[in-house]
C-alpha cells in the first residue's frame, strides 16, 4: 500500500507557508503532500472579504482533493483548521467512500455537529475577538506569536507572515454526519508547553470521545515551527496507522 496522501490545513492567520519545515521530510518518506492556503489567508490575503464563511474554506480543501484526484487522504488540521478538516472530510466522503482515510487534529478545534469555532471559547474571548474584528473590517487581527510559545527568529517569522483572518467562519456552525466521522481513524496532537488557552476544551473533549488517539508534544501551539522533527515523526506514524485501520 503506498503512503497516504497528506493534506495540511493551516489555522487562523496562517497559510501554506507555515508548514514549510515539514514538507520535505514528509515527501522524502514517500507521501504526496499538499498544503492548502484558505481563501483570504497567506498568499490569498488579497481575496479576503467580509462574506467569506466556513463553507468557503471547506470548499478550498474539497476542491484541492478533487483536482488532485486524491484517494485515501489523511487531512491534517491545525487550530481553526480542525473545523475545516472535519467539514471537508464529511463533504468528500459523501462523494467518494475512499476519499479520506483519517483525520489528524494538531492542537485543533474538534467540533461536534452544530458547533462553531468560537462556541467553546470563554465569553470574554468571544467578546474581545468580535470587537477586534469589527474594528478591522470584520477580519480578526493576528495575535503575538509569543502566545504560541515562539520567540526570536521564529516569532519574527510569524510576525512577518501572519495576516488578519476572515471573521465569518468564527460565527458559523458546522453540520456533519457524526457516525461517518466516528468511523474514521482520528488523532489529536496536544501541544502542552505552553498550552494554548482556546484549545483547552478540545483537550478535554478528545480524551472523553471514543476512538481518538491522543499524543502529547511538549511544545507550543505551532509545532510545525517549534518542533518540526517530532511533528513529522508523529504524522508519519499516524498516517501509517490510519491506512491500516480504515474501515470500508
Amino acid at each position: 500500500m503506498p503512503p497516504a496522501p497528506l493534506v495540511l490545513i493551516h489555522g487562523a492567520w496562517g497559510g501554506a507557508w507555515i508548514w514549510r519545515r515539514i514538507l520535505a521530510p514528509l515527501r522524502a518518506a514517500g507521501h504526496e503532500v499538499h498544503a492548502v492556503t484558505l481563501t483570504g489567508d497567506g498568499e490569498r490575503a488579497h481575496l479576503r472579504r467580509r462574506e467569506i464563511r466556513l463553507a468557503d474554506h471547506i470548499a478550498d480543501v474539497v476542491a484541492l482533493v478533487e483536482a488532485e484526484e486524491l484517494a485515501g487522504a489523511v487531512l491534517v488540521g491545525h487550530s481553526y483548521g480542525g473545523m475545516v478538516a472535519t467539514g471537508a472530510a464529511d463533504r468528500l466522503l459523501q462523494r467518494r467512500a475512499n476519499a479520506v482515510h483519517g483525520l489528524v487534529y494538531v492542537d485543533a478545534m474538534v467540533p461536534l455537529p452544530g458547533e462553531g469555532w468560537g462556541q467553546k471559547h470563554a465569553p470574554e474571548i468571544v467578546a474581545a475577538r468580535t470587537a477586534a474584528a469589527e474594528a478591522n473590517d470584520w477580519a480578526l487581527p493576528p495575535p503575538d506569536p509569543a502566545d504560541f510559545g515562539l520567540a526570536g527568529a521564529d516569532r519574527d517569522w510569524l510576525l512577518r507572515r501572519q495576516v488578519p483572518h476572515p471573521f465569518g467562519p468564527y460565527r458559523d456552525a458546522l453540520d456533519f454526519d457524526a457516525e461517518r466521522w466516528a468511523r474514521l481513524p482520528r488523532a489529536f496532537i496536544d501541544c502542552t508547553a505552553p498550552a494554548y488557552p482556546t484549545i483547552a476544551a478540545m483537550r478535554t473533549r478528545v480524551r472523553a470521545l471514543p476512538g481518538f488517539e491522543v499524543i502529547e508534544i511538549a511544545t507550543g501551539h505551532c509545532p510545525m515551527v517549534s518542533a518540526p522533527q517530532e511533528l513529522v515523526a508523529q504524522l508519519l506514524a499516524l498516517a501509517r496507522r490510519a491506512a491500516a485501520l480504515k474501515r470500508p
